[in-house]
């Protein structure tokens, strides 16, 4: 059986990588919650994704949700706000995913979220639906500010917790069970 102080996992990645949809998984496989930093990043509001949270209320909540919890799963980015939180990390995982599943994944969702018509030509979502993709499609190179491949290769290398690599395109019970088996 794993022990309680092995079961505080962060899923992260590229946006589109799988890292949500992992941590689902996982946390349903593990019997435990699972939470996405959107849900901390970003004030509600209609349509979502609008207004950032000022940080410290991101790790206020994150702390009244589920931080103090001896079980949780956390998918999401946390990199440049989120640093006092990464020392309760046990396990960290990475998904790479190339650009072209990540993108063809990012369309669909957001055409879940906010209706195929919003998001295409003439659109009221348009422009910021293109410009999302835009700057989801430079993780590889990096040219944008946020996260990148380099920038996020770099921090996970100085965590202080073990990181697996796994490839994000991979069937998502293969991932779970990659997970499972590094948790054992």
């Amino acid at each position: 059986m794993t022990s309680l102080r092995t079961r505080r996992i962060f899923i992260t990645g590229a946006s589109g990588a799988g890292s949500t949809t992992l941590g689902r998984a996982l946390a349903t496989a593990l019997a435990v919650p699972h939470h996405d930093t959107d849900d901390y990043l970003w004030r509600p509001s209609a349509p979502p994704y609008q207004e950032w949270r000022a940080q410290e209320d991101r790790v206020r909540l994150m702390r009244e949700m589920f931080l103090p919890r001896s079980e949780w799963v956390l998918s999401g980015g946390v990199q440049n706000w989120g640093e006092e939180i990464v020392g309760l990390f046990d396990l960290v995982v990475f998904l790479w995913t190339s650009t072209e599943i990540r993108v063809e994944r990012l369309r669909s969702r957001e055409a879940r979220t906010f209706g195929a018509d919003a998001i295409g030509p003439g659109g009221w979502r348009e422009k910021e639906f293109q410009e999302f993709i835009d700057w989801a499609a430079q993780y590889d190179s990096g040219t944008a500010e946020g996260r990148s491949l380099a920038r996020q290769l770099a921090w996970l290398d100085a965590l202080p917790t073990r990181v697996l690599n796994l490839d994000g395109a991979r069937p998502l019970g293969e991932l779970v069970g990659a997970v499972l088996e590094a948790l054992a």
